[in-house]
C-alpha cells in the first residue's frame, strides 16, 4: 500500500484535471451512484476542536478521509485542517493507499468551487471579490484563475495586515468586505466566522458566490438576504445538517450542482447565485485517486 505525503499531493495534483474530476464525481453523487452518508463529526471542544469521518464508496473506488478541524489553531503555525485519506479498491477490497488530506481538502474545495463558477459566473466576468485571506482564499484564487481572466482581484479580511499581506503577494488590492463586493462578478467567502460577513445588498444582479466557510449548524457568513438568492449546494442532506447559512436562514435549494453537471437541472445562467460547499467525500476520494494514478504512472517511468 502506497503513503503519499503532501509533496507529492503538491507535485501530482493539477487544477485542469481536477476540475474536470470534481464536476464527474459530483454528477456520479447527484445520479444516485455514490454511496456517501454525512459526515460523522466528533466535537471535543465546541467552537475549538472537531473531529470528522468522511466514507464514500463508487464504483470505482472507496474510502475515507479522517479529518480534524482546529479552528483554535487559526493565527499558528498549525493549520485548522489536517487529514488523511485512505483508498480502497471496490471488487476485493484490498487498501491501495493512504495519502495526506490537508492539501487534497484546500484543493477540492476550491475546484468544486471553480467547476460549479464556470457554469454561472455572468459573462465578461472581470472582477473577484475574495473574503477572508486563508489558504482557502489562496487555492480559489489560483483555481478560479485557471477557468476565468480577472482584471481586478479584492482582498478583504478581519485582519487588515492579512489582507494587505495577500494583496501584495497575489497582486490584489486590500479593502472593506463592501467594497470587495460591490460590482464584483464573482465572490468568494472563506472564513472561520460564525456571523454574517456577507450581505445580500452588496451583491449585484447576477452575481455569483462561492461560500465554502461556516459549516457548522450554527455558524454563518451570510445573511439572510444574500441566501434568498438561487442557491445550489453540493449536497442537499449535508447542507441541511451543517450548514447554519441554509438550515437558519431556511433558504430554498434550486438544485444540487451535481445535477447542474449531469444536465438534469439547468445552470441558471443570469441569475445571483449562491453556492454553498460543506465538502463531501467523494470530492475527497476523486481527487486523492488523482493523485494516486499519478504516482502509479511516474513509478512505472521511473522503473521503466
Amino acid at each position: 500500500m502506497l503513503y503519499l505525503d503532501e509533496e507529492h499531493v503538491r507535485r501530482l495534483l493539477r487544477w485542469e484535471e481536477l476540475i474536470a474530476a470534481m464536476e464527474r464525481a459530483l454528477a456520479d453523487f447527484s445520479r444516485g451512484n455514490v454511496l456517501a452518508p454525512v459526515r460523522g463529526v466528533l466535537t471535543i471542544e465546541e467552537g475549538k476542536r472537531y473531529f470528522g469521518v468522511m466514507p464514500a464508496a463508487a464504483h470505482d473506488v472507496m474510502g475515507l478521509k479522517a479529518v480534524s478541524f482546529y479552528p483554535a489553531n487559526e493565527g499558528s503555525a498549525v493549520p485548522t485542517h489536517q487529514a488523511i485519506v485512505l483508498l480502497f479498491r471496490t471488487d476485493n477490497g484490498e487498501p491501495l493507499a493512504a495519502i495526506d488530506g490537508r492539501l487534497i481538502t484546500e484543493m477540492r474545495t476550491a475546484a468544486v468551487s471553480a467547476a460549479i463558477t464556470k457554469y454561472l459566473m455572468p459573462a465578461n466576468t472581470k472582477v473577484l471579490g475574495l473574503l477572508g485571506s486563508g489558504v482557502q482564499a489562496q487555492s480559489h484564487l489560483a483555481a478560479l484563475s485557471s477557468i476565468a481572466q480577472f482584471e481586478e482581484v479584492r482582498i478583504w479580511s478581519r485582519t487588515p495586515e492579512h489582507a494587505e499581506r495577500f494583496a501584495q503577494k497575489h497582486g490584489a488590492v486590500a479593502m472593506e468586505a463592501e467594497a470587495a463586493v460591490s460590482g464584483a462578478d464573482v465572490i468568494v467567502v472563506a472564513t472561520s466566522s460564525q456571523e454574517p460577513v456577507l450581505e445580500g445588498a452588496w451583491l449585484k444582479a447576477g452575481a455569483h458566490v462561492n461560500a465554502v466557510g461556516a459549516n457548522r449548524p450554527t455558524w454563518r457568513e451570510l445573511d439572510d438576504d444574500a441566501m434568498r438568492n438561487t442557491l445550489v449546494v453540493d449536497s442537499r442532506e449535508a447542507v441541511l445538517q451543517e450548514s447554519g447559512d441554509v438550515i437558519l436562514s431556511g433558504a430554498t435549494i434550486y438544485a444540487e450542482i451535481g445535477e447542474i453537471f449531469a444536465g438534469t437541472k439547468r445552470a441558471a445562467a443570469g441569475e445571483t447565485t449562491i453556492f454553498k460547499s460543506v465538502g463531501i467525500a467523494v470530492e475527497d476520494l476523486a481527487a486523492a485517486r488523482l493523485v494516486y494514478e499519478a504516482a502509479n504512472r511516474s513509478n512505472e517511468k521511473t522503473s521503466n
